[in-house]
């Protein structure tokens, strides 16, 4: 069953990017939202969600809905949920910097059975299946054999509204910088963490995140063989704002450097 959802989903997501493609650069000004401090929207990202929306209801009718614009009442009650984020990266997008994404989950009685998450630019599509592994472009994807946090490509992304934990963050930043090769930020968590399934990055760590913004890229790193935990190594990373996604070789090492800038 999931085999046959994928191909029908995996339709739907590159026919939404060839329309972000589209729109790209033809954004001005009067046409962008601010739903809240440097949270911004465009109708691509609403429209871009609709056409999500529409098909997914086609695909699988009886399933629920969590989205990040809310074109639809959300319904995460049902026992087959879609999470779903159109466009992961809006800013960069509004600004045509070319790193953004598509952001698709399915979920069953709670657990997610499927994730793909779309590169538009260069039309990477990074997707996993429960049990199947990890995959880009039908490729099989690992995360990355590097063994010690001093060979480590890291990923983060800076807060843009929830400040609260913003102390605590710089000082573990600075802490990192010299015991790592270096740390990127690229502006699109499900595209960092498609990166850390495939082994371009060997970990990424971002607080005050949602559901849509993790849930498809958190599984496809699980099924690629990495870690994925809330800062304090528990399991609440989707809905408690806080995701950590190492490979295996780094995990403990940088675990505990993390959770000694954050023991709360």
């Amino acid at each position: 069953m999931l085999s046959g959802l994928f191909k029908d989903t995996e339709t739907l997501v590159l026919k939404t990017a060839d329309f972000i493609t589209s729109q790209l650069g033809n954004i001005v000004n009067q046409q962008i939202e601010t739903k809240s401090l440097n949270s911004l929207v465009s109708f691509v990202d609403k429209k871009a969600e609709e056409m999500l929306v529409e098909g997914c209801m086609k695909i699988l009718p009886e399933a629920g809905f969590i989205t990040e614009e809310e074109t639809i009442e959300k319904s995460a009650d049902k026992e087959w949920l879609w999470i779903i984020d159109p466009l992961d990266g809006t800013t960069n997008f509004l600004h045509s910097l070319p790193f953004f994404s598509i952001s698709i989950a399915l979920q069953h009685r709670g657990k997610t059975v499927m994730g793909l998450v779309c590169e538009v630019n260069r039309r990477e599509l990074f997707y996993a299946i429960k049990n199947e592994g990890a995959f880009l472009n039908g490729k099989r994807i690992s995360c990355s054999e590097t063994e010690k946090l001093a060979d480590s490509l890291l990923a983060t992304g800076f807060p843009y509204y929830d400040f609260g934990k913003k102390e605590n963050y710089l000082k573990f930043i600075g802490d990192l910088m010299p015991k790592c090769r270096g740390i990127r930020r690229l502006g699109s968590a499900a595209l960092d963490l498609a990166y850390t399934a495939c082994g371009r990055f060997d970990a990424f760590f971002e607080y005050s995140l949602a559901p849509w913004d993790v849930a498809a890229g958190a599984f496809i790193v699980e099924e690629a063989g990495g870690i994925v935990t809330d800062f304090s190594g528990g399991d609440n990373y989707l809905y408690g704002k806080e995701i950590f996604a190492t490979n295996r070789g780094i995990n403990k090492e940088m675990a505990e450097l993390l959770q000694s800038h954050f023991k709360d």
